[in-house]
């Protein structure tokens, strides 16, 4: 929930125990994938892992020459999250979805944790790697799986901005694990959102880019009217000129039920709301009306059902032990 910076090397692991230790960390405080390292030199990994809110920013330089996340580790326990890459030297290739993208330095691409890819670079794998959890992006998954595996076009305005927000925030691990540096994790999965539906129609065929534009463009109609307790189905269907049927039918094809979407968006500003120190004395009632619950009680059942936990026990957790609830998160990725 809050900001916190680790540093390691490999190279201050006893040489015996060193392949071991740096895999086990690598699956533990990154993703579990299988790596290969040069047979002659053994591991060699030094970086940084920092968490930011939701987000784990991860700045790393390895002789690492392939990683892969096998179909079988696509289906393990760990919260589906989506993976930004920014290479940082030399080039990569990232394989997703039967696509190849090929990477040089500034380049950024995609890749999800529920389903397999490999990331290959003869010369050690050197990327700054975002993770995000791929409910905290509220995007459907067919538009993600489009966007995976494609590299992110050099010289859009929107890309440009991401990678050099993103590499700045890489190098200072210092200013990320300052107090208060978790406000910046919310507008920086804004930044990914965008810098995904802006690149859209470079991923899919143009009816497909199309029919997805319009879902992502209903859901951040939603998105933005979340706070308002009347929104309704038909509202939503007259901003965007289409029957309430048809608005149904678009979501539904992205696996998304309307009024389910809306209470979980909700219930997620709710739960940061309440993680917030500066939101410590405001009454949970109000915060839950402000996210457009208007049934205090039907809230509580819905926060629980969500989290574990009452929106109460969930504020105390929240200032008392983050690094608790944190655990608590992991255990429940469904639900976070």
């Amino acid at each position: 929930m809050g900001a916190m910076t680790i540093r390691f090397d490999s190279g201050q692991i006893p040489a015996v125990d060193r392949d071991t230790a740096v895999r086990e960390i690598i699956s533990a405080s990154i993703v579990p994938v299988e790596i290969d390292f040069p047979a002659h030199e053994g591991p060699v990994v030094r970086g940084a892992i920092s968490d930011v809110g939701s987000l784990r920013v991860c700045s790393i330089k390895s002789n690492a020459t392939k990683a892969e996340r096998t179909e079988r580790l696509a289906r393990d326990a760990m919260e589906p999250s989506v993976f930004l890459g920014l290479q940082v030297s030399g080039s990569s290739l990232v394989v997703q979805n039967e696509r190849e993208a090929v990477l040089r330095p500034g380049d950024l691409v995609l890749y999800e944790s529920a389903a397999p890819y490999t990331l290959v670079d003869a010369d050690g794998i050197q990327q700054v790697q975002i993770r995000i959890p791929t409910a905290s992006l509220g995007l459907p998954g067919d538009v993600l799986r489009m966007i995976s595996a494609v590299k992110l076009s050099p010289g859009h305005p929107v890309a440009d901005l991401a990678a050099a927000y993103f590499r700045r925030m890489a190098a200072r691990p210092d200013l990320i694990s300052q107090p208060g540096a978790q406000a910046i994790s919310q507008p920086s999965i804004e930044l990914v959102r965008a810098l995904i539906t802006t690149h859209l129609d470079l991923a899919a065929p143009q009816g497909d880019a199309m029919h997805a534009s319009l879902r992502l463009r209903i859901l951040e109609y939603v998105r933005a009217n979340l706070r308002d307790p009347d929104l309704t189905a038909a509202q939503i269907a007259v901003e965007h000129h289409i029957s309430v049927r048809h608005l149904y039918n678009v979501l539904a094809e992205g696996g998304i039920s309307l009024g389910g979407w809306i209470r979980e968006q909700r219930l997620e500003g709710c739960r940061d709301d309440l993680a917030r120190a500066g939101l410590f004395t405001t009454p949970i009632g109000a915060i839950a009306k402000r996210w457009g619950f208007t049934d205090p009680s039907s809230f509580g059942r819905s926060f629980r059902a969500a989290y574990g936990l009452s929106p109460r026990e969930w504020r105390i957790m929240a200032h008392q032990d983050p690094a608790g609830l944190a655990e608590l998160r992991g255990q429940n990725p469904s639900r976070s």
